[in-house]
């Protein structure tokens, strides 16, 4: 820490704290209890982001965090403004982002206009952060601003909130950011992976699970060594899909479901799964419980949370890619190993997901979608998805060749990520070509960031999946044998509402023409909105009764 010479004002140095802590962008909705810290930005090298919903600045600063390892941070005012970021702080928490949210209050050492607005913003904080806390004093900042962004990006990484109040925004201090410094995680206990390289080695039919903790820097490189060198088959959460490249033989599918695809087939037969970052709070697959016998390695930076589905019989808790690396030394392909069902089983999954792929019909089928989608997207293009209906189907039929590149949620599994999610890619990663996947029902939470995407000059593109209803929802009521009710809705004329924004806006008329219009949209600058009318009755027909009536081979 370095005394300044004179004094300045808390704002400015609530912002020189934020600059240590390698801070770039600030997404939010300011207020003007956030003046004094707005002004200390304009003078700063982080660009304030103005969003028009403080939801959508905290997916977004979530979702910086989440390709950068380093926490984003999202701004809101107090009051409303504080109560409109908890969705998106709870995505952050759930989904392990590292996201750093920022609140205003009014004065606190007096009152100023007696309990107009004032929540307990901290007390509502407090259950979905990993930390919360008011700034009581100027003093207090270094430390406080330091803890929060430790916090925030330590395993396992999540959400944290600062209140910073007015009157303390604009008192005088002499404090000095405090360092960020570096810390290296610790590698595993060499006793336990010696463990567990005997449970690998001794299994008949090991099966590698790989989930979203296994989405970080370094691991893929380390997991595509050890599936490498011996050849066991693996398969993915919906957060782990693209850790490694799902062209590889060994792939055996994405766990779309919790249960019943053609891939439980696969995990009910393995009698070990490695578990390579997987999170109870991801929705899990079914590969404990419900009479499933299999032992599990939990993998992971840390301990695994017991649950009814999810009890490891042994933990190696470490580095990941470190512990993989370890590991893969300590073994060799053994005689033990028999692969032959799961092989059978890929097989007969692949020629599934085939069927229905070159549909001519229209609206859409899903299937078709999203092999034309794969058609049109490069090997590194990232979807970004908000939650609905095609996202299942995109977990289940989607190969991705690169992490990063599916950006789903299926922790908290909110609507209305989806564009502000690929609005923060196409910032972090500028050169990749960016996809945001909606719903009707999902894009309409948040679509006045179309403005936002606009005046930020992003090269994006949207696809909006219209069937005029909560697909997801109806699809579940259906297989109830429930009646259809309470789910279905109008849109307005996407295409003018986006040109409304001074966006491009663009209709499919023909399953044919979708390839065509995406096309045009990627290599064309600018925001781009697709209206794609789709067919879902193929949820029905597929996951419900199709996949009831297979017969897990022999």
């Amino acid at each position: 820490m370095t005394i300044p010479a004179i004094a300045r004002k808390a704002a400015d140095l609530f912002v020189a704290c934020l600059e240590s802590e390698g801070v770039t962008h600030i997404f939010g909705v300011p207020g003007e209890e956030n003046l004094d810290l707005v002004e200390s930005l304009r003078n700063s090298s982080i660009r304030l982001v103005t969003t028009r919903h403080e939801q959508a600045a905290a997916f977004m600063a979530a979702t910086l965090g989440r390709l950068t390892g380093r926490a984003g941070v999202a701004l809101a005012t107090l009051g409303p403004g504080a109560t409109n970021l908890i969705t998106g702080v709870a995505y952050a928490q759930l989904g392990a982002m590292p996201l750093v949210a920022l609140t205003g209050q009014k004065p606190i050492k007096r009152s100023k206009q007696g309990r107009f607005q004032i929540l307990d913003v901290v007390a509502t904080m407090v259950p979905i952060t990993k930390m919360a806390a008011q700034v009581p004093s100027a003093e207090k900042i270094p430390s406080l601003v330091r803890e929060v962004f430790r916090l925030a990006e330590e395993d396992r990484p999540g959400a944290t909130h600062l209140e910073l109040p007015e009157d303390i925004a604009a008192e005088m201090t002499f404090a000095a950011p405090l360092v960020r410094m570096r810390v290296r995680r610790p590698g595993p206990d060499l006793q336990a992976l010696a463990e567990a390289a005997a449970m690998i080695l001794h299994a008949r039919h090991p099966l590698l699970l790989v989930a979203a903790a296994a989405n970080r820097k370094g691991i893929s490189e380390s997991l595509g060594e050890f599936v490498d060198k011996t050849g066991i088959p693996f398969f993915s959460t919906q957060m782990g899909k693209g850790v490694l490249d799902e062209r590889r033989s060994g792939y055996l599918g994405t766990a779309a479901l919790t249960e019943g695809d053609y891939l439980h087939c696969a995990i009910e037969r393995a009698d070990l799964i490695i578990s390579v970052g997987h999170d109870i709070t991801e929705k899990p697959p079914a590969i404990m419980g419900h009479g499933n016998t299999a032992r599990v390695i939990h993998l992971h930076f840390s301990p695994a949370r017991i649950d009814d589905v999810y009890f490891p019989s042994l933990e190696v808790i470490g580095d990941i890619s470190q512990t993989i690396h370890l590991l893969t030394a300590q073994l060799e392909p053994s005689p033990n190993w028999d692969f032959t069902y799961f092989y059978r089983m890929r097989d007969e999954h692949r020629r599934h997901l085939l069927e229905r792929s070159e549909d001519p019909g229209f609206p859409m089928k899903p299937q078709r979608f999203v092999r034309d989608l794969r058609q049109v997207m490069p090997d590194d293009g990232i979807l970004a998805l908000d939650n609905g209906m095609y996202k299942i189907w995109i977990a289940r039929n989607y190969p991705a060749y690169f992490r990063h590149t599916v950006l789903l949620d299926n922790a908290l599994a909110t609507m209305g990520t989806g564009l502000p999610s690929a609005m923060a890619a196409k910032m972090v990663m500028p050169e990749r070509r960016v996809v945001a996947i909606c719903g009707d029902g999902g894009f309409m939470m948040n679509s006045q960031e179309l403005e936002t995407a606009v005046r930020l000059g992003l090269d994006l593109t949207v696809v909006v999946v219209n069937d005029s209803g909560y697909g997801m929802i109806k699809w579940k009521q259906e297989s109830m044998g429930l009646a259809n009710f309470g789910l279905d809705f109008r849109n307005p004329d996407f295409v003018r509402y986006a040109e409304s924004y001074g966006a491009f806006g663009h209709r499919v008329e023909s399953a044919d023409g979708f390839v065509p219009v995406m096309e045009r949209c990627l290599r064309t600058p600018g925001v781009h909105l697709v209206d794609l009318p789709i067919d879902y009755s193929e949820n029905v027909r597929v996951l419900t009764h199709e996949l009831k009536e297979k017969v897990c081979l022999i």
